[in-house]
């Protein structure tokens, strides 16, 4: 009875429970429905998610493969972007793929350096490969600073600038990336023993040589089709261009009008004075140069009294707006000797190095005394950007000698190293005067010289506008290797003057051209080769822009 009666007053609980189900049941009904209706709508809007993904996936991958298919490693382009998670995800335009790929990069340079740093520390190492692998490392650390300073101006295009200065700028500085690559691998081609080196580092310099021209690629075609539309646009509404020149003063529109007064100045004040007989603030240029601030923006000038300063001096890239100020190029000289031969490189050759932006000489040789027994020797590696010299190593309206090699050894006025046609490097030699020295010119017969030979694939060198004596082979022109990259350089003269500018004998190479078009020719000037209207005014140097 007591189950009973407990199943039994268990009764109502259910009964109410039933009841209030049967009250409810159009309601429960009506929100089960609902529920329902959620869901298929939770569904349909999930669905059209899912296709928005794709499509714009689809959309990011198709933008990808237009931006890649003008670079020099298209697959490379592609797959090194694709592959990474998320990449793809926000990009809207050819310049999106630049920025990922330059930051892709960045990420291959540090994973370079960390490589050379571990050789460094683990590797029994000869010293001429501890030299190598210290320019490598000071060429990854330039690399770092190229890229980080396109991806800034890249996030500020196409507003900050004009357009031109903006393409300029950018390929300027991707253009020495690459050949910041081939440096760091050219310190390993001496010896067999330096083969293993080279092998343990080229997959990741080449890796970042080609991620570096791919970017290149899509800058310059990014750059050349908005300076295309643009030009269509002022023609349309007879505008001019946004220049970068302040033409009423001359001077470039960025420089303050404080520096514009200072170095107006008849009269510059020096900041030290170097002297080696101790008259002046230091006996060293090195000791000067150590003691000049770090990052001014102010230019630091550097008084180098006459006389003759053995050394070798770097202005290192921490090193800014200095200022190398001599008694005249004949009697302020800065000279050593490092060499190959010796067990240098020829990047650490160099008896001065310039990294530090901004940098300025005046009336101050520069000089390596090796000699043509110790091969390659550098006396001047300039590597800083809006670096300009007067009285010392420059190609505009200076004289160029041909000196007495070593017997069976000729002479190579220039041998330019473009790795990448999109490159915007290359020499010109413009209204200048190349001869002999004395010592050359009773016997030139038997040490012919050539205007160049080609260093690398796309070497690029003009002379224009110049005089050439007897000294030049009629040929003009020399192959370094058989027929490598005599269809792929370009080397061109344009009204040039003298026994020696002859053009009846010269090289029948595909790369080699007459220049007879003054327009092309402007492509070659001082305004359009290294956009001089916008910085040369600022150095006082005298120098012409056009033809």
């Amino acid at each position: 009875m007591t189950q009973d009666k407990q199943s039994l007053t268990a009764m109502p609980e259910t009964s109410k429970l039933i009841s209030f189900s049967k009250k409810h049941k159009k309601l429960f009904l009506s929100l089960f429905a609902s529920l329902l209706l959620v869901a298929a709508i939770i569904a349909i809007v999930t669905g059209v998610n899912s296709n928005k993904n794709e499509d714009d996936t689809s959309s990011s991958h198709a933008l990808l493969k237009s931006s890649c298919s003008n670079t020099r490693y298209p697959d490379l382009c592609f797959s090194a972007v694709a592959s990474v998670p998320g990449a793809t995800s926000n990009l809207a335009s050819q310049k999106d793929v630049i920025e990922v790929s330059l930051n892709l990069t960045t990420v291959a340079v540090e994973h370079n350096y960390f490589t050379v740093k571990k050789i460094v520390a683990t590797w029994k190492l000869t010293k001429r490969e501890k030299t190598a692998l210290h320019d490598c490392l000071e060429t990854i650390d330039e690399t770092l600073d190229e890229l980080h300073k396109a991806l800034d101006d890249l996030k500020e295009y196409p507003n900050k600038k004009s357009l031109s200065q903006h393409a300029d700028d950018l390929k300027t500085l991707m253009s020495a990336a690459i050949t910041n690559q081939e440096t760091c691998l050219e310190g390993f081609y001496y010896e067999e023993a330096d083969k293993r080196v080279r092998e343990a580092l080229m997959a990741g310099q080449v890796h970042v040589e080609r991620m570096c021209s791919n970017a290149l690629a899509m800058i310059k075609n990014m750059t050349d089709t908005d300076i295309a539309n643009e030009l269509k646009s002022a023609a349309r509404t007879n505008r001019k261009l946004k220049e970068e020149k302040d033409h009423e003063s001359g001077w470039p529109g960025w420089l303050p009008a404080a520096d514009r007064r200072l170095l107006q100045s008849s009269s510059v004040t020096p900041d030290v004075v170097v002297a080696a007989d101790g008259s002046g603030d230091y006996k060293t240029v090195s000791e000067a140069v150590a003691a000049a601030p770090k990052k001014s923006s102010k230019r630091y000038i550097i008084r180098i009294k006459a006389g003759v300063y053995r050394e070798n001096v770097e202005v290192p890239k921490s090193k800014t707006n200095i200022m190398f100020l001599g008694d005249g190029r004949k009697t302020t000289i800065i000279t050593a000797s490092r060499n190959v031969v010796d067990g240098s490189t020829t990047f650490h050759s160099a008896t001065v190095a310039v990294v530090g932006q901004g940098f300025l000489a005046r009336g101050v040789t520069f000089e390596n005394t090796a000699g043509p027994s110790k091969h390659q020797a550098v006396a001047l590696r300039a590597g800083a950007d809006l670096a300009a010299f007067y009285e010392s190593a420059v190609f505009q309206d200076c004289d160029i000698h041909a000196r007495k090699p070593n017997s069976g050894q000729k002479n190579m006025v220039t041998a330019q190293g473009r790795t990448d046609p999109n490159q915007n490097t290359g020499i010109v030699i413009q209204k200048s005067r190349i001869g002999s020295t004395s010592d050359l010119r009773p016997v030139q017969s038997s040490f012919p010289t050539y205007l160049g030979r080609p260093w690398k694939e796309y070497s690029r060198t003009v002379i224009m506008q110049s005089d050439i004596s007897d000294v030049i082979h009629p040929a003009g022109w020399h192959e370094w290797n058989g027929d490598f990259a005599l269809s792929t350089l370009f080397y061109g003269e344009y009204q040039n003057t003298g026994v020696g500018a002859g053009i009846s004998q010269r090289v029948s190479w595909k790369g080699f051209k007459v220049i007879t078009s003054a327009t092309e020719a402007l492509e070659f000037t001082p305004d359009n080769f290294i956009a001089g209207s916008s910085w040369l005014g600022s150095t006082t140097f005298p120098f012409s822009l056009g033809l």
